[in-house]
């Protein structure tokens, strides 16, 4: 296997670990609202990634620089492409941060509502807007023989990327209503519970058309491949799970659900990296795009050497904060 099929499977594992962490990041931020019925609620269920939220998006900065160095005509293409709702994504991810941070510094009802409404709408418009860019990527876009996109902000609305937004959207917010049970004790927990036994269903439709629209939009034959049969069946396994509510394995079925539908999209657009609506021989793909051989050696002694590190410090921090959180830990204990 050659360095450039091994990037593009390394950027493929980048973007998915992306997702599968931060995707209960996401659903958290979503539902901190909608399952909190006070201040206490709300602390409880934020609390849940307060050690985890920054260092699960250092996964999008690595891809993103992965893309960079590896498929520089690649990343070229696609930013300017998609430069506008990139650029809402960054400020999405901002709005997250910074209501992460300052949320707390005060205890007015207001500012804390405020904060919160911002991180509930940085949560939704994030993975929403990540997730037309990958739907885009394999759906087409108008790209002339020099890499450069001919079109405009609307051609990247079509009905298929939106989809796959709408798609990853709603796996967040079932990724992150089992990760909320699986952290938290009492009614919070209960109410984490009912809310994903609503939503699994709806979510397992939403993957079933996604898996079978994928695969006809990438035109490569009438059967489905094994990644899209396997989202499908994991998200039937979650339904399940999570009715039965068996937290754990709940919370590890809608993580392979997540991991399989962002796979899926890779494994239909290998080898191109973008498809063009002006023919297949305008398509970018990973050897028209890709750095030269010494860039890609010196790259892959840098993973290497760094990723282990990295993963085996996410890791123990997993370990580290694993325990369920109360309410009783955020009550103030002077009001009575």
């Amino acid at each position: 296997m050659s360095l450039v099929n091994v990037w593009f499977i390394l950027i493929a594992v980048l973007w998915t670990g992306f997702f599968v962490l931060e995707g209960f990041d996401f659903g958290v931020g979503i539902l901190h609202r909608h399952l909190a019925r006070d201040e206490p609620d709300r602390m409880t269920i934020i609390s849940t990634i307060g050690p985890l939220w920054d260092g699960n998006e250092v996964w999008l900065v690595v891809a993103g620089a992965a893309m960079f160095a590896a498929f520089p005509g690649w990343y070229a293409t696609m930013f300017s492409a998609l430069y506008l709702a990139l650029a809402l994504v960054l400020v999405a991810l901002i709005l997250r941060g910074v209501a992460f941070e300052f949320r707390g510094r005060d205890e007015s009802t207001r500012w804390r509502h405020t904060w919160s409404i911002l991180l509930m709408i940085g949560s939704i418009v994030a993975p929403f807007l990540i997730g037309v860019a990958l739907g885009d990527l394999l759906n087409g876009l108008p790209i002339g023989a020099d890499q450069e996109y001919t079109g405009n902000f609307w051609d990247l609305l079509q009905p298929y990327a939106l989809w796959v937004g709408i798609t990853l959207l709603s796996i967040c917010v079932l990724h992150g209503a089992t990760f909320i049970a699986l952290k938290t004790t009492g009614e919070v927990r209960d109410r984490a519970r009912r809310l994903a036994r609503r939503a699994a269903p709806v979510t397992a439709v939403i993957v079933t058309v996604f898996a079978i629209w994928t695969h006809v939009v990438a035109d490569k034959g009438v059967l489905l491949n094994l990644v899209e049969v396997a989202a499908i069946l994991a998200v039937l396994g979650a339904v399940w799970l999570i009715g039965e509510g068996r937290d754990g394995w709940a919370f590890t079925v809608t993580t392979f659900v997540m991991a399989s539908t962002v796979v899926a999209i890779f494994t239909e657009l290998f080898p191109r990296v973008m498809v063009s609506t002006n023919g297949a021989a305008t398509d970018l793909t990973i050897s028209n795009t890709a750095s030269g051989s010494y860039s890609l050696k010196l790259m892959t002694v840098i993973f290497v050497v760094l990723f282990p590190v990295v993963a085996a410090y996410q890791a123990w921090s997993y370990h580290a904060f694993r325990r369920r959180l109360s309410r009783a830990e955020f009550e103030d204990p002077t009001e009575e």
